[in-house]
C-alpha cells in the first residue's frame, strides 16, 4: 500500500513539474508593450482601435531594488 502512495506521490510530482515548465520562455510583457500589441492587432483585424496608450513615466529607484538584482 505504501509503495503504490509512493509510485502516486511521484508521478504527481513529476507531472506538476512538467506542467510548471509549460509556457512562453522570453522577457516579462509590460502593460504599455501589451497596450501597444492589442492596438496593433486591432488595427491588422480591423476593429475598433483601444486607446492610444501613455508612455511610461521613468522609474524611481527603490531602496529595495539592489535586493532583486
Amino acid at each position: 500500500m505504501t509503495e503504490n502512495r509512493i509510485l502516486a506521490a511521484f508521478v504527481l510530482a513529476t507531472v506538476l513539474v512538467t506542467a510548471a515548465a509549460c509556457g512562453r520562455k522570453s522577457d516579462l510583457d509590460t502593460p504599455y508593450d501589451a497596450a501597444v500589441q492589442a492596438r496593433k492587432d486591432a488595427e491588422r483585424a480591423g476593429e475598433p482601435l483601444p486607446p492610444e496608450p501613455r508612455k511610461p513615466v521613468a522609474d524611481k529607484p527603490f531602496i529595495l531594488d539592489r535586493l532583486i538584482q
